[in-house]
């Protein structure tokens, strides 16, 4: 099979999440526990940080592969979703997976799958793992895909476990209070080993020091550091994320992480990893930002962000998947602007008439278009250069444009 056949066959064959939604989420880590034992168990064959949480999990991610690279460490780097190419989700020193590899493993491993019927993610998960492993990596950063208790990342024993924001998001597969969330999230707690917490939140502390101590894991929450780092990702909501990762690498044992790796890792971290879509200047004059926030912890802090910026008009190209709570999204988002409503082409993509019929209800203005690109087209048609252009609600938006 070619790449492309390769991935087709990838997305079709399996529930994939981005595109099913709760269809895909099984819930259980019996075929990865499985696929892992036929793997040979990989993942007892790299050291890893294993990062969990609602919002930052990515940035956070990133920045931790980037200072372990300038400190002279082989990196493997799991995160998700991806926005261009699926090798984004794979990588070692920010070096996607081969083409080839890709190819090979789920051919070698076909039978397997069908057999089992493993989901798109626990093939993936397994492909990472196996990856790292081969490549002897010194350490992998392993994002969670989705909560952490039940995620199949979750068969690692890291070195250290950081949970960064929690809150209301897949309210449907994690609970409907913060507290439900916070126990899936702290589900990645293991035993003995550190956790950190990057933000203090009054209703999950509680929760994850429970956790914590039934697992006997020392934890911290890094609320308290008074360091702050220069990063390359944009928007001053990164330093709540810095906070996490400064006091990760203070737990990470038989690592030697010096000051001027730090400093230069966050400054590197979009050339290092190939992180995309984090506040995100794609052009100037119009200034066009894009941003993959997608609930509202994460949209409330892009918006803030916003705000502070001084421009004559403002254009906003949104588009959001069926399953978001839109009632608690869309009072965030700015009454002056001018709105070009879209829809995601997935599965799960909201019909952008009913968006624009929703966002009305919140006195948020603008027309509907056939598509993102289209959006965006009509949005940079009107727009000066003293005007900027935003493009977000969901992260398949964003994957459209960059």
């Amino acid at each position: 099979m070619t790449y492309n056949k390769t991935l087709e066959w990838m997305f079709a064959q399996l529930p994939i999440y981005q595109n099913k939604g709760k269809a895909a989420f099984n819930g259980k880590l019996d075929n990865i526990k499985l696929f892992s034992k036929a793997l040979g168990s990989p993942e007892n064959h790299f050291k890893s940080i294993h990062i969990a949480g609602t919002n930052g999990k990515g940035s956070s991610s990133h920045m931790l592969a980037s200072i372990l690279q300038e400190a002279g460490y082989k990196v493997g780097l799991y995160t998700s979703p991806h926005l261009k190419d699926f090798r984004e989700r794979i990588r070692i020193n920010g070096k996607k997976i081969a083409k080839e590899s890709v190819v090979q493993f789920i051919t070698n491993h076909k039978e397997f799958f069908n057999e089992n019927k493993l989901s798109f993610f626990e093939m993936t998960v397994g492909m990472a793992f196996d990856h790292f492993a081969q490549e002897q990596v010194d350490i992998a950063i392993i994002e969670v895909g989705l909560g952490g208790r039940l995620d199949s990342t979750n068969i690692i024993t890291p070195e250290v476990s950081l949970i960064t924001n929690i809150g209301l998001d897949h309210t449907d597969f994690l609970g409907d209070t913060i507290e439900k969330i916070a126990v899936e999230k702290g589900g990645i707690i293991k035993e003995g080993v550190p956790v950190v917490v990057s933000e203090y939140q009054e209703e999950t502390a509680a929760v994850f020091k429970a956790i914590a101590a039934a697992k006997n894991a020392s934890i911290c929450f890094a609320t308290d550091v008074e360091k702050t780092y220069v990063t390359s990702l944009l928007g001053e909501y990164q330093q709540k994320n810095v906070k996490g990762v400064l006091v990760v690498l203070q737990n990470l044992k038989g690592f030697t992480v010096q000051h001027k790796h730090i400093v230069n890792g966050l400054l590197k971290v979009v050339e290092n990893t190939g992180l995309l879509g984090r506040w995100q200047i794609l052009q100037e004059e119009p200034t066009v930002i894009c941003d993959t926030a997608h609930n509202s912890e994460g949209l409330s802090l892009t918006m803030s962000q916003l705000k502070k910026q001084s421009y004559k008009e403002l254009y906003i190209v949104l588009g959001f998947v069926k399953d978001k709570n839109l009632s608690s999204i869309l009072p965030l988002f700015p009454k002056n602007a001018i709105y070009f409503f879209c829809s995601p082409k997935i599965e799960r993509g909201l019909d952008a008439n009913e968006l624009k019929e929703k966002a009305s209800l919140f006195s948020l203005h603008g027309e509907s278009y056939s598509s993102v690109k289209e959006a965006f087209k009509f949005a940079k048609s009107q727009a000066s250069k003293e005007d900027i252009i935003y493009i977000g609600g969901s992260t398949f938006v964003v994957a459209e444009i960059v």
